[in-house]
């Protein structure tokens, strides 16, 4: 049925172009318009439901990395539950990766107190990798940067919740020691 439309507005078109005496014919001017009209709102509505399905739930929430002046950078594996070296002293970071798109202000605190944190966007290249963003490349998710800001040792908790459905919260733990 879009075909049909469309061939009926490019020959509407047409006939517009080529012939002075269209307007003269009883009605037609006004039927082109309207299929014209019923085009573009089709086609908005099917752009409108595309962009609205763009941006995925979040799929994963994980601690990656803790960094400290003691044990310089620690990976962090799927299923830890607590850091293996001591992250003593006065400087440690803890870095979250977020996939999917998470609400502006996450939860994140050390013991239940709040720790503040930085965020910078996630992408990825064609085969999946994740990467730093370039002009143009399409976001995935986000990296959190959260400083201890003096704090030693504790559990470091980290939850957010999607921005579109299913609005599903999901949420990280680690032990630092």
């Amino acid at each position: 049925m879009l075909v049909s439309i469309v061939g009926e507005v490019l020959r509407c078109g047409q006939l517009r172009h080529t012939a002075r005496r269209f307007l003269v014919m009883g009605g037609s001017m006004s039927k082109c318009r309207f299929k014209a009209f019923g085009l573009i709102a089709g086609l908005m509505v099917g752009t409108s439901t595309v962009w609205a399905a763009s941006a995925p739930p979040l799929s994963q929430v994980k601690v990656i990395k803790v960094q400290s002046s003691a044990c310089g950078l620690e990976d962090i594996a799927d299923g830890q539950a607590q850091t293996q070296c001591n992250h003593s002293g006065a400087s440690i970071k803890v870095y979250v990766l977020e996939v999917g798109y998470g609400q502006n202000q996450p939860q994140a605190a050390l013991d239940g107190f709040e720790v503040n944190g930085t965020r910078a966007p996630v992408c990825a290249f064609d085969t999946g990798n994740l990467t730093e963003c370039t002009p143009g490349s399409k976001t995935v998710g986000s990296l959190y940067t959260f400083d201890l800001a003096g704090k030693q040792e504790g559990t470091f908790t980290f939850s957010n919740t999607s921005i579109n459905a299913p609005r599903n919260t999901m949420s990280t733990q680690l032990y630092i020691k």
